[in-house]
């Protein structure tokens, strides 16, 4: 690719590409440093209480052993702004999993042998980790996640679903959910003196130097971190965890540079989670289809560590008209480890509950679900009032179902039978946010014709390098191979995380404006540039994430075909077809990477991916990737990315939306809707396993012999 003039959409093939297939791109833990240690953590083995006592002596007498830190002999660290990541710094258990101790060793064969060695003692207490919608410690918080209230309210919403011709009053049930990236969360210290320096798998290597200067009591500008390949966070990166703490504890304890990679049956416990979700919906309409009430309640839980509410019920604010809406979120404070971050938080559970729930009114009203969403289509956003930047949801909407054939669809559930298969389909609408945040960029022409563009973005699969490089390059007017990035060290400057779909509108605004301000000084400047070249650098701060006068989301919408099996209850998905509108596109290949990625990730949420909870002992039952499922490739057979062509000049200098998370949202409700269209069944807990799909089916076609089931 060398011409400027198609540089911005155009499928480029990501930068770093061949490292990776070739093993050549090197992760946290892929740092060699002379004297280097590894680390192991040691987990609390009960759900709440304390630590009463603790015997080391066996560990240290291990060969290859070099400490044991408990909260007995740790570094005491200043107070974190994140309470998760105050480990070894007292006997108090929180909940099952919580960190209590670290043996660092010659070799991680030795660490893990050196930590099952170490004997803890603990005071038990009761310990409560069940939700429920009725459980009598829930409140309604100040606000949900992101500083949305936690209530809204307009008109009357209870009056107008009494006075409504139709009405569906139902309930639905997300469990909790994890991460699950295919690098676990990993992070190699080293101290030279007072200067810390970080390799870390982390979503945003500005956000863990703040952190880590303020536990150390250091100066951000001792402290460097490095974040050069990611292998995955889907937010369970978003922010600092444990093991990066531990590492800088460990080597400053030891001297050495120490790596600590969380085995992957502890994240569940330590890296955050999607909280479980339970939601109530009220919908009424009108005998035209359109709605006259909306209501969406959510039940969620948090930790006592740290107050995390899943902003479910948000997404009911952006879309569909209806002149009586109420939103609400109570949580409730249990044993539990925290949850955090996961792809498309509270979009993603909430639109599975909201989608589902427009389904049962069209079938409630006899009225085609496409047609149904199209006639509830707002003037603005429903909430705010705002007018919407762009919103082409109808056309998503209408493009999917022209590609998927939705005319030839027979209304009726249970209509197509194939042998033991049933076949049906489903659609459901698709909505993210519009988030930018301030960051800062630099761009410098070089004497040999070439640029540099320095940026602290961290790619954790997404393209990011790819895509900045071409924003650099468009807006330079400069082949793309003549432009060369650094990217995910802390010390080019503040920016961002790579998450809420805000990375390429953040660091991109800000590498934009560098290189349209190094474009004034080269016009300024005649003959040859000097040996150090010439630069301009921008800071995007007091304009990026400045409120808008304009409601901005990007829309979609998902259609899904099923085939269920009723000897087994097995649900495969045989076409998974997207159509989203998300600004303009930035680069065709990533893009579609990222949607059918997301899609993907919905189709597990739908079908396989569940965390149980276990009473008894606190624990997630489901803590590797044996037993807790994520889609393969033979999941699903016909998988299909589109998008509308849409201009939006009330979003960035690039004209684009973010494309990393809305591909998951909506995606678990098409497949739900299209399972009950083949079977006639209404399932409202997800997954939707063969257990009890086949369940179901057979208390269906025998409900007297199902009695005792």
């Amino acid at each position: 690719m060398t011409a400027t003039d198609a540089v911005l959409g155009a499928p480029v093939e990501r930068r770093e590409g061949r490292e990776k297939v070739t093993g050549t791109a090197r992760y946290a833990a892929e740092y060699p440093q002379p004297g280097r240690a590894q680390a192991w953590p040691i987990p609390a083995t009960v759900v709440r209480g304390r630590v009463t006592g603790v015997d080391t002596a066996a560990a240290l007498a291990l060969p290859g052993v070099l400490a044991v830190l408990t909260h007995e002999n740790a570094p005491r660290l200043g107070a974190p702004d994140d309470p998760t990541l105050a480990v070894l710094q007292g006997p108090h258990v929180p909940h099952r999993g919580w960190f209590v101790g670290l043996v660092v060793a010659e070799s991680l064969e030795a660490a893990r042998a050196g930590a099952a060695a170490v004997r803890i003692t603990y005071e038990t207490e009761p310990h409560d980790v069940a939700l429920t919608a009725s459980h009598s410690g829930a409140y309604v918080p100040d606000s949900a996640n992101g500083g949305f209230p936690a209530v809204t309210e307009h008109g009357d919403p209870d009056g107008a679903f009494a006075a409504s011709a139709t009405r569906v009053d139902v309930a639905y049930t997300v469990p909790p959910l994890h991460n699950h990236p295919m690098e676990p969360h990993t992070s190699t210290a080293h101290w030279d003196g007072e200067r810390l320096t970080v390799h870390s798998s982390s979503q945003g290597t500005s956000a863990v130097r703040a952190e880590l200067a303020r536990l150390f009591a250091l100066p951000e500008d001792r402290i460097t971190v490095r974040a050069e390949h990611v292998g995955g966070g889907f937010g369970s990166k978003g922010t600092p965890r444990p093991e990066v703490v531990l590492a800088a504890m460990a080597a400053r304890e030891t001297g050495r540079p120490v790596t600590v990679a969380l085995p992957r049956r502890y994240l569940p416990a330590v890296v955050g989670h999607r909280a479980p979700t339970l939601h109530r919906l009220r919908l009424g309409a009108d005998a035209g289809g359109r709605l006259t009430s909306l209501v969406h309640e959510v039940t969620t839980y948090t930790s006592r560590v740290k107050e995390f509410v899943e902003q479910a019920a948000v997404p009911a604010r952006v879309m569909y008209g209806t002149p009586a809406l109420r939103t609400a979120h109570r949580v409730a404070a249990l044993d539990v480890p925290t949850p955090s971050w996961m792809r498309a938080p509270g979009e993603c559970p909430g639109m599975y509950a909201l989608e589902s729930a427009m389904d049962e009114l069209a079938a409630e009203l006899g009225v085609d679900p496409v047609e149904l969403r199209i006639r509830n289509e707002p003037e603005s956003e429903p909430d705010s009032g705002k007018p919407f930047s762009s919103r082409h949801l109808v056309e998503c909407l209408r493009e999917g179902a022209r590609r998927f054939g939705w005319e030839d669809r027979d209304p009726r559930p249970r209509s197509c039978e194939e042998g033991s298969l049933l076949i049906g389909s489903g659609v459901a609408s698709a909505t993210y946010p519009v988030l930018v945040s301030p960051c800062v960029a630099s761009a410098r022409a070089l004497p040999d014709g070439g640029f540099l563009v320095r940026v602290n973005a961290t790619d954790i699969g997404t393209g990011a390098r790819t895509v900045l490089a071409q924003i650099a390059a468009d807006a330079l007017g400069t082949p793309l191979d003549r432009v060369r990035l650094d990217v995910a060290d802390s010390g080019i400057g503040f920016a961002p995380m790579a998450g809420g779909s805000s990375g390429t509108a953040s660091w991109g605004s800000a590498v934009h404006a560098a290189c349209v301000r190094l474009n004034g000084r080269l016009a300024e400047h005649s003959g040859r540039l000097p040996d150090e070249g010439i630069a301009a650098e921008a800071d995007t701060s007091g304009t990026a994430g400045a409120e808008s006068p304009f409601a901005r989301h990007a829309f979609g919408a998902h259609f899904a075909e099923v085939g269920v099996d009723t000897v087994s209850g097995e649900v495969r998905v045989t076409r998974l077809l997207g159509v989203f509108a998300a600004g303009r596109i930035l680069n065709a290949r990533t893009a579609r990477s990222q949607f059918i990625g997301g899609m993907t990730m919905g189709l597990g949420m739908a079908l396989t991916e569940d965390s149980t909870m276990d009473p008894v002992f606190g624990d997630f039952v489901q803590r590797d990737l044996a037993a807790y499922h994520v889609p393969a490739h033979a999941d699903v057979t016909d998988l299909e990315a589109h998008w509308v062509e849409e201009e939006d000049d009330h979003l960035n200098p690039m004209g684009s939306k973010g494309i990393g998370e809305i591909g998951i949202v909506g995606s678990a409700a098409a497949v739900g809707n299209a399972v009950h269209h083949a079977t006639g069944i209404r399932f409202r807990e997800l997954p939707l396993t063969p257990d009890r799909v086949l369940t179901a089916l057979l208390a269906h076609e025998h409900p007297a012999g199902m009695l005792g089931v």
